[in-house]
């Protein structure tokens, strides 16, 4: 009687990859890198821009004296980060300055819009007594408080700071009143039949529900407060980066306008990467992480055994 020795396989049922299956799966695992999509999105962007200048010469010649070629804003943005401008002031300042007024308007939006969303969300009352005004101040544009702020306050730093908090206000309100609606009334039962004081019912119930409405108000308060912010320094500022972007517009620069208006993306990517991604994590490091490469793998495997099927059926 011979006794064979069998090693258990992978889980499953399938037997663990050789080295060389593995080589063979590397190009898919890249194709398939989320790191891989980021680096190629900017070279498809410029290769549709310079398609773009093509198509535009054939129908119509003389919008590429206008339009800037890549090189151009790409030369004009190496001047600007190394401050040879021929603005009033250079990138840095003025970013500086447009930064100090988004984040003053952030910060009171997010408090004041705070305050009203929890207000509304436990009061049915208040919720009755803010829901039309809160409708009204989110249905209105950027555009309309910009020019109305600019009117009243002129060329200082009010203007565009109130259009920051008009404009980013009631995204905070709706968002957290609907987080304070969907926390989960079970909890706070449990908690009142344990005799829970409620200052550790606020710190460990209310507040960890509220957290994702939280980071989503920021979000939206910080992107539509930064478009506010523009728009206002356009048409009432005398300084900033929306009165930059019209100083190269006015000039006749169309490369100016398209390498501030690069720089404004930059920037916003930047602040999500470096404040938002990293406060996000720290704040929910707390709840398990989803395991979409899992899935992902799962998913594929399951079309792959599908076929193999269907194809043994035939």
């Amino acid at each position: 009687m011979t006794v064979t020795e069998t090693r258990p396989t992978a889980a499953g049922g399938s037997p663990p990859p050789n080295p060389a299956q593995r080589l063979t799966a590397l190009p898919a695992k890249i194709a398939k890198s989320p790191l891989l999509a980021r680096v190629l999105f900017p070279v498809f962007l410029f290769l549709v821009w310079e398609l773009s200048l093509i198509a535009v010469e054939e129908i119509w010649p003389f919008a590429v004296d206008v339009l800037p070629t890549p090189s151009e804003v790409g030369a004009f943005m190496w001047d600007e980060f190394i401050t040879d401008t021929l603005a009033r002031k250079n990138l840095y300042e003025t970013f500086f300055i447009s930064l100090r007024r988004l984040m003053s308007g952030f910060a009171i939006a997010m408090v004041l819009g705070t305050a009203m969303g929890l207000a509304m969300g436990l009061s049915r009352a208040t919720n009755a007594f803010c829901h039309d005004w809160t409708m009204a101040i989110l249905a209105m544009p950027a555009l309309a408080w910009a020019l109305f702020n600019s009117i009243i306050f002129g060329f200082d730093d009010r203007g565009p700071i109130l259009t920051v908090i008009l404009a980013g206000i009631p995204f905070v309100i709706v968002n957290v009143r609907e987080g304070v609606r969907n926390t989960p009334r079970e909890l706070f039962d449990m908690a009142r039949s344990f005799q829970v004081p409620q200052s550790k019912v606020i710190r460990h119930v209310l507040v960890p529900s509220l957290m994702p409405f939280m980071f989503a108000a920021a979000r939206y308060c910080f992107s539509i407060g930064w478009k506010g912010l523009v728009i206002a320094e356009v048409f009432g500022g005398q300084d900033g980066a929306g009165w930059t972007i019209k100083f190269w517009y006015d000039a006749h620069r169309a490369h100016g306008v398209v390498g501030y208006a690069a720089f404004f993306v930059i920037f916003a990517i930047l602040f999500e990467r470096l404040v938002f991604e990293p406060i996000s994590r720290r704040a929910f490091r707390w709840r398990p992480q989803l395991q979409t490469e899992v899935v992902e793998e799962a998913f594929g495997e399951h079309h792959e055994h599908y076929g193999e099927e269907e194809t043994a059926r035939r």
